[in-house]
């Protein structure tokens, strides 16, 4: 079938404390730590690379600055890795390094490397609701969950220059075997991967003024993940991003941190799953960035009296 989701992402850096100790708060489990690297994993085996002196076989870095370098994608089986680093090697040179990751760059100069998928299952305990007529938890009240923890890094998003973006977008979709999901002309491209049932897996975003990492998504459990998640991660002292809301392409509901090893993160929660039967749609122009976005007037003044 071809890639099946993201397997490792690596990030040049500047302060391994801070961006370990984000990490940590974000609910990844940290699996290795040197001086200058360190190694989380999500749930379900995929992994995250923090590097202060991240060399070859990675690019250089495409923007100033702490920065996404590379991800690697998971391939299924051997006989379809070998034929997407065929594919990937016409007209650009692929390395393999010794723990059978094959590196090479995309279009925009970001690094994309494959390999062979290694998932660990995880167990989802989504939490009991309740609504008329359909009541799931009886005689058990809900406990605070404090933190979340990743299941699984669910879709990356790319700034990528708009000049070229056409060429930036084949190479996944006509190299790598990504199907568009959503074009929005105007915008960028939603991408989903030949293994993936998720809405899209990634997202080239093209802009006139930079390229850079936007962020990469990590699915939570459910919606109260979500919430506590990101509370969790104000208490700890990090910036939020993006106010809490539910996107409209995807449907997903999202709630962004500002991350010490450049971009953002995501939690992300129920987003739409499409087959084969799902029709790419075009979108002449950009439909609204989410159907809901949490509002509030608790911090201004209360009106006067006249």
């Amino acid at each position: 079938m071809g890639i099946q989701r993201i397997e490792s992402v690596t990030y040049g850096i500047t302060d391994l404390d801070t961006c370990v100790r984000f990490f940590d708060d974000f609910g990844l489990f940290l699996v290795e730590r040197t001086d200058g690297h360190a190694v989380f994993e999500t749930l379900t085996g995929q992994t995250l690379h923090l590097d202060t002196d991240p060399g070859p076989p990675l690019p250089p870095p495409v923007e100033d600055g702490p920065t996404l370098r590379e991800v690697v994608w998971g391939v299924d089986n051997r006989e379809e890795l070998r034929r997407l680093v065929t594919a990937a090697g016409r007209g650009r040179e692929v390395r393999e390094s010794a723990d059978g990751v094959f590196h090479t760059v995309d279009r925009s100069g970001f690094g994309a490397g494959l390999t062979l998928a290694r998932p660990r299952k995880a167990t989802v305990e989504a939490r009991r609701t309740n609504t008329y007529a359909s009541v799931t938890r009886w005689n058990t009240a809900l406990e605070p969950l404090t933190r979340a923890h990743p299941l699984r890094m669910c879709h990356v998003a790319l700034n990528i220059a708009k000049d070229g973006k056409d060429e930036a977008v084949a190479f996944y979709t006509d190299v790598l075997g990504f199907r568009p999901t959503d074009v929005v002309e105007p915008m960028g491209v939603f991408m989903q991967a030949p293994g993936d049932d998720d809405q899209h897996t990634m997202l080239l975003c093209h802009r006139p003024d930079r390229v850079g990492v936007n962020h990469i998504a990590y699915e939570v459990p459910g919606f109260d993940d979500v919430i506590e998640g990101g509370n969790f991660m104000i208490e700890r002292g990090w910036r939020e991003a993006r106010r809490l809301g539910r996107h409209t392409v995807g449907s997903n509901v999202f709630r962004f941190l500002h991350a010490p090893c450049g971009g953002r993160v995501e939690y992300a929660a129920d987003m739409d799953r499409v087959d084969d039967g799902y029709e790419t749609r075009v979108h002449g122009t950009t439909p609204p960035h989410h159907i809901w976005a949490l509002r509030t007037h608790r911090d201004q003044a209360p009106p006067t009296a006249s």
